[in-house]
This record gives structure tokens, sequence and C-alpha cells, in this order.
């Protein structure tokens, strides 16, 4: 009963000090090896709470362009991405529409795991405008710190998500070295960045379907290559899996859906004694007033979401969402 109480306790302090509170930055919790309780970590009225109250501080952030204020509800690699997405706004006075996030729940899948951090992966609706649904990760790093948004995935159209237990019920987290799977969750990220970097070439291709962003990923490198070689230029992305980054969610089947981030690096060389430009608006917002070189890397913030089978079955991996945003420009 007392275990109860306390479990209780510390989903309602959470939800009080979700709104309007500034939590100090820093090295997050290294994830421990999980418990699981009886009972999920918060009620459906609980989540929606949370979630309402987080997005619409969001909003505000957004219509007031307002980076200072982000640090209250967002962490992680949204923290990174929506910062960079209120920059570009600031300068080009244009908000990107992705950065719409849809209020509506399709499922909110909760944790009944009682260490920390404690995470709820919620799957919203379309937007009205028609955007893809979104896959939003909420973290709470310790009983004394309120739930914020930690990863914003959009689903891919017409990918098949993994089934997951009722909110009443509950879902077990996982972590970044289970077992039992085809790949252990932090292998499949690497693996993942690898076929990302490298494509049809990487020695992991065969073990993932195909999906949305390495297509487009593909089809926009393709692109700028034939344009690189008319002037002798070269291109090169490194894909690259953040320590630690990663959240992990057990699904009824004995999978997991994974959502990890992945930092890349875009560097571009004119060549013929041309200077490198940036190659979207983001881009030069970003870049803002530098002086432009041969060449120019610029940084990406990559979150991916993928659903790792069991270790019994014939499905590949795959990848069910992801997010993408320049972060930092700069000439070398």
């Amino acid at each position: 009963m007392k275990k109860r109480f306390n479990v209780i306790a510390a989903a309602v302090l959470a939800l009080g000090m979700v709104v309007g509170m500034c939590g100090c930055e820093g090295q997050l919790p290294q994830p421990k090896t999980t418990q699981r309780q009886d009972a999920p970590n918060l009620t459906a009225k609980q989540e929606k709470t949370i979630r309402t109250n987080i997005l619409k501080t969001l909003d505000q952030c957004n219509n007031d362009r307002n980076i200072d204020a982000l640090g209250s509800i967002l962490e992680g690699p949204e923290l990174e991405i929506r910062t960079s997405e209120l920059h570009v706004a600031q300068v080009t006075g244009n908000l990107d529409r992705k950065t719409t996030i849809p209020t509506d729940l399709a499922q909110a899948v909760i944790s009944t795991d009682s260490g920390w951090p404690r995470s709820v992966f919620s799957i919203t609706s379309t937007t009205d405008d028609q955007q893809s649904k979104r896959l939003l990760v909420f973290r709470q790093d310790s009983a004394r710190q309120n739930y914020k948004l930690w990863g914003v995935a959009r689903l891919f159209s017409g990918v098949k998500m993994p089934s997951f237990e009722i909110s009443k019920t509950g879902s077990a987290q996982g972590t970044e070295k289970d077992t039992g799977l085809v790949m252990t969750p932090k292998d499949a990220v690497a693996a993942y960045a690898d076929v990302l970097q490298n494509g049809a070439s990487s020695q992991y291709a065969q073990k993932f379907a195909a999906d949305d962003l390495r297509t487009k990923l593909a089809d926009l490198t393709e692109q700028v290559q034939k344009a690189m070689e008319l002037n002798e230029g070269s291109q090169q992305q490194v894909f690259t899996p953040v320590d630690g980054a990663i959240s992990v969610m057990r699904s009824a089947d004995g999978g997991d859906l994974v959502v990890a981030q992945i930092n890349s690096e875009w560097t571009r060389s004119a060549g013929s004694g041309r200077e490198s430009q940036p190659a979207s608006d983001a881009e030069k917002a970003l870049f803002g007033d530098g002086q432009a070189t041969s060449t120019m890397k610029t940084t990406y913030v990559n979150v991916i979401a993928l659903y790792v089978p069991p270790a019994n079955s014939d499905a590949k991996i795959t990848a069910v969402g992801s997010e993408r945003q320049p972060v930092r420009v700069e000439a070398l």
C-alpha cells in the first residue's frame, strides 16, 4: 500500500509542476534497470492533462517566438529541434508548419515501471491540415521533476504501428540492452545510422524494411551530387547515434518501439574555386551573416522511431517515423 501511495504521489507532483516552471537543465540520470509494478504510472486523465498543458505552453512559445521558455517543457532532442525551428522563424518570419502538433490522441502508452526516467508514448491523430500523426515521447527524469516532451517523430504515411496494452493496463518500458529481439535497441539504432549513411551498400541494409526517410535522403543526396559533380565538388554525410538518447517501450507482441536521437553532419565542398552556400531557407537563417567558403558543414538532429520485432519473427526492423532539423551551419 505504501509503495502504491508513493507512485501516485510522484505522478500528482509531476502533474502539478508541469505548467510554467523552468526546470534546471543538466545531465540526465543514467537509465537504471526497470522494475515493473502492478499499475501504470499515470491515469489516462493525468496523461491528457500533462500533454495538453505542455502543448499549450509550446503553442504560446511558437506564437511569441520565445526560445527562452522552451526549457521549462522540453528536453533532449526536441529541445534542440524546437530551438532551431524558432530561431529560423525569428529570422524568416515564417514558422514551419511541421511545428504544429495535433492535440487529439489516438493512443497513450503509459509505463508501468517504478524507476526513472519514466516514459509515456502518446500517439496523436492527424492535424486539421492533414499533416501526419505524431509519436510524442514524454519523460519524467526523477520524482521531483515534471514531465517534459523529450522527442517527437512524424509517423510515415500508411505505416503499421505495433500494438500496445491499453492505458488502464499500462506497458513495460524497455532498455537499450533488451534481448529476445532480432537486435538490441542500441544495436538497431547504430545499424540504422549506418544504413542512413551508406544506403544500400550498408552491411545492415537487408535487416531494415524500406522507409520514407531513407528514400528522401537518398533522393536528396543524388540531386546534390549531380550538381556537385558539374563543378568537381563533393559531399559527405556522417550519421552518429547520441549515447544515451534513447527511449524504449515494449509492445504487446514482445517487440520494442524505440525512439532515439541520431545526429548527422553534412559537409559540402563546392570545388573549382566556388563558394559553398546554404542548401535551404533554414540553413540560410542559421548561417546568418557568416562568411561563405568553399566548404560548408550543416549539423542535423534526427529523431527516429524504430519497431524492433521479437527474435522469433521473420519481420524486418521498420522505421515508423522521424524528424529532422538543421541546428548549426558553419563554413570551414
